[in-house]
């Protein structure tokens, strides 16, 4: 079955950088476009970012604009989120989809999710 699994997560200080991975296996992951989202305690899950089939087009939330950058490898079948300038509001589970269409900001239109990871950021 289609896996889309997290990893890089960890606990960081303020000003601090990760990179996250999100592998894919049974997925032609090429022909999907792939979304970053994050969930803190008691919040909403929140798109965070996307990235087009080919890696041409991207686009991050306003709140990340500037610090995170979204890439994908499709050598690897991996999208990666390189977080830098991490802030304590950055603190959530992280997860990675995959939408046969677009980079939606709906949830709801992704078809496969990853289990999540969780970025701890300390003041």
């Amino acid at each position: 079955q289609v896996q889309l699994v997290e990893s890089g997560g960890g606990l960081v200080q303020a000003g601090g950088s990760l990179r996250l991975s999100c592998v894919t296996s049974r997925l032609t992951f090429s022909s999907y476009a792939m979304g970053w989202f994050r969930q803190a305690p008691g919040k909403e899950r929140e798109f965070v970012g996307g990235i087009s089939w080919t890696g041409g087009r991207t686009f991050s939330a306003d709140s990340v604009k500037g610090r995170f950058t979204i890439s994908r490898d499709n050598a690897k079948n991996t999208v990666y989120l390189q977080m830098n300038s991490l802030k304590p509001e950055d603190t959530a589970v992280y997860y990675c989809a995959a939408s046969p269409t677009y980079y939606y900001s709906d949830n709801s239109r992704y078809d496969y999710w990853g289990q999540g990871t969780q970025v701890t950021v300390s003041s």
